[in-house]
């Protein structure tokens, strides 16, 4: 990468011992799975968290929306703070965070309690997302790194897999507390064996301080923009809290530039998105997040909502992704090793506009289930595929005192990518809906309310399904952008 030092990577440790490379991989992969599970958990037992706290329907969407927004803003943050301060240190801090605050809200005494403790459990889950990818980069060879790095990205589609029959059980057999209070004993595990097998290191950089201005603009622009994403599905594109929330965005991107150019310690190292492969990989990862969620977020409720199934069989209809995705995460390491993994990432999102044109060609209201399935489990493919390959591209060969902030930003440019993808899909999949049946169509019933609305209904998931596809398109073509300057160097 243009500008860097190369990479230092210590001594690796003998096997079996701790700071294993190995023994690096199970910890951060056992702590992935713990948060992954988590957001997944809650999903399904949102509903009894509501009724038990008699909640509205602003604290119920805040229930979410909080662990969303605080996640994507802070992990940018403490990614510079774990290359000052020690990833081993800020990792640990953010699983004792992440654990403390689930213990905590098991005995919330209101719903708003809980979307306030959501926010500490979203900064324990920052610490541990801005540090995972870069302590795996750390503890591995180039020549082992992809392989690895399959293993850490099939975790999170192992606890997409899981989390909503674990939360679904826990709330039927223990009630909702449940759902946080299984964290508490997973959580210490995960903190003990992070201790245990997590290698002693000095802070990557010896530089201290803090960009206050960039941190306090990165939290004020970025989090005005998701709020006010957010708020299209509630309110439309033309209420006043989106367009602020734009508007804030919008207005402070540019003093944030100007700041961070100037900084001598900046929170974002502006200067890294002059390197044009780095920058294509930062647009591709945005471009394929905001295609991909859009279209698993959308499928869930087409089965409810279009087939009227309930939520139990529209969730095992969708596993087919998060199955095929284990199998490409883990499959993805041995495959670069061959091809590398620029080739990957072109592979991978080829793979997921593949799945979004058959999705598009099939869709309507009696689409046998065997054609979505097969669309989703070429969805499956590419995000597997991608996730590992692209953030092995992006991270490997940088120095260590730069893998903290390099992973966060491209954590925080994948969130972003999520919230932009759910409120442009959900936008896009009513409009054609008459304003009375919106209601019904995210309450998963419009099929039992009217069969017109349906059909209406299936010409918005047309829309939202070719607006997908052409945006996993330009991350194809991002990505041959990013293998072709890679080669002319």
């Amino acid at each position: 990468m243009t500008g860097t030092t190369p990479a230092v990577r210590h001594q690796e440790p003998a096997a079996g011992r701790p700071g294993d490379p190995w023994w690096t991989l199970s910890a951060v992969s056992l702590a992935s799975v713990l948060t992954g599970l988590g957001g997944n958990t809650l999903n399904v037992a949102l509903p009894s968290v509501v009724r038990h706290f008699h909640a509205g329907p602003a604290a119920a969407n805040w229930m979410l929306l909080a662990f969303m927004l605080a996640n994507t803003v802070l992990i940018v943050v403490f990614g510079r703070f774990a290359d000052m301060f020690g990833r081993r240190a800020m990792y640990l801090s953010g699983l004792g965070a992440y654990t403390f605050a689930s213990l905590l809200l098991g005995f919330a005494p209101t719903a708003w309690t809980v979307v306030g403790l959501r926010v500490l459990q979203a900064a324990g889950g920052a610490m541990l997302l801005a540090n995972s990818a870069a302590i795996v980069t750390d503890a591995f060879p180039r020549e082992r790194l992809g392989r690895a790095m399959g293993v850490y990205t099939a975790s999170f589609s192992i606890a997409q897999l899981a989390g909503p029959t674990l939360g679904g059980y826990l709330t039927d057999a223990f009630g909702w507390r449940w759902v946080f209070w299984y964290n508490v004993p997973f959580g210490v595990l995960c903190l003990v064996w992070g201790a245990v097998a997590l290698r002693p290191v000095e802070a990557a950089s010896r530089e201290r301080g803090v960009d206050v201005p960039g941190n306090v603009l990165v939290l004020a622009g970025l989090g005005g923009l998701l709020f006010g994403l957010s708020q299209v599905n509630e309110r439309g594109w033309h209420s006043p809290a989106v367009l602020a929330g734009v508007a804030v965005f919008a207005v402070l991107l540019p003093v944030f530039l100007a700041v961070e150019r100037r900084a001598a310690r900046p929170v974002v190292d502006t200067a890294l998105f002059r390197d044009v492969p780095f920058a294509l990989g930062q647009l591709a990862t945005f471009l394929n997040a905001t295609a991909r969620m859009g279209a698993v977020v959308l499928l869930a409720l087409f089965f409810q909502s279009a087939q009227g199934d309930d939520p139990v069989t529209a969730g095992l209809k969708v596993l087919p992704m998060s199955a095929v995705a284990v199998l490409a995460s883990t499959g993805a390491g041995f495959l670069e090793n061959r091809v590398g993994a620029r080739t990957m990432t072109v592979a991978a999102t080829a793979l997921t506009t593949l799945g979004l044109v058959e999705l598009l060609a099939v869709i309507a209201r009696d689409v046998p289930y065997a054609a979505v399935a097969a669309g989703l489990m070429l969805l499956g493919a590419g995000s597997g595929t991608f996730l590992p390959s692209n953030a092995t591209a992006l991270l490997s060969g940088l120095p260590s005192h730069r893998l903290g902030i390099v992973n966060a930003m491209r954590l925080m440019v994948q969130n972003t990518g999520v919230v932009v993808s759910t409120a442009l899909a959900f936008s896009i999949i009513a409009g054609p809906v008459p304003a009375a049946l919106r209601a019904h169509v995210f309450a998963g019933d419009l099929s039992r309310v009217s069969g017109q609305g349906v059909q209406q209904l299936v010409v918005g998931y047309r829309y939202a399904l070719a607006c997908m596809a052409a945006l996993s398109a330009l991350a194809v073509l991002a990505c041959l952008g990013t293998s072709r300057a890679e080669r002319a160097r």
